[in-house]
């Protein structure tokens, strides 16, 4: 599965990604700020994500920035995950891409997917001290839940507050149509 949104390329990795994921994701800044993601981040991390089969419920993406000159770059990944009963949105970008936009563009993509897989409700964490993952949550419809909740950090080693938001999403709908992108 692959989704192109206006300055984006979303696909999904490859075994041999591993090396730039590395490169990437190798930023205790970013892994601090993930439920997921140890710190430090080893080649063998990479390598077992970057190998990791597509979910067809919940699948991720490496983001790229397509290019005409060279290769497309990764720069961050986005997708869903289960958690419990939930599905949830997670994203990452490396430190070099924040603050361009590009983590609301790829989480409108993989919002707009969620609605064609026939998910009705997506749910989101942002760590208390990550105050622009809130940001971005709200620009893509997500609104705070009133709830926080203690979340493992594997990159801190413990337990941090996070507060959640959740996105009620409308009827399916076409994932190529940005008129059809609406939320509930």
């Amino acid at each position: 599965m692959f989704i192109r949104s206006e300055r984006l390329f979303l696909r999904p990795g490859w075994p041999e990604d591993w090396q730039e994921l590395l490169a990437r994701i190798d930023d205790e800044e970013v892994a601090r700020n993930l439920a997921q993601v140890p710190w430090p981040y080893t080649a063998d991390d990479a390598r077992w994500f970057a190998s990791q089969p597509q979910h067809p419920r919940c699948p991720h993406f490496f983001v790229t920035l397509p290019t005409s000159s060279e290769p497309a770059r990764i720069i961050g990944c986005v997708g869903l995950a289960q958690d419990g009963d939930a599905v949830e949105l997670g994203y990452w970008f490396a430190r070099d891409f924040w603050g361009r936009g590009y983590a609301t563009e790829a989480a409108r993509a993989v919002i707009g997917l969620a609605r064609t897989l026939g998910h009705r409700k997506l749910m989101a964490g942002q760590f208390v001290d990550n105050p622009a993952s809130g940001r971005v949550l709200r620009k893509v419809g997500f609104t705070p839940t009133g709830q926080q909740r203690q979340r493992f950090s594997l990159a801190r080693g413990c337990a941090v507050d996070s507060i959640e938001h959740g996105l009620e999403l409308a009827e399916p709908g076409n994932c190529d149509d940005p008129a059809d992108m609406r939320v509930a």
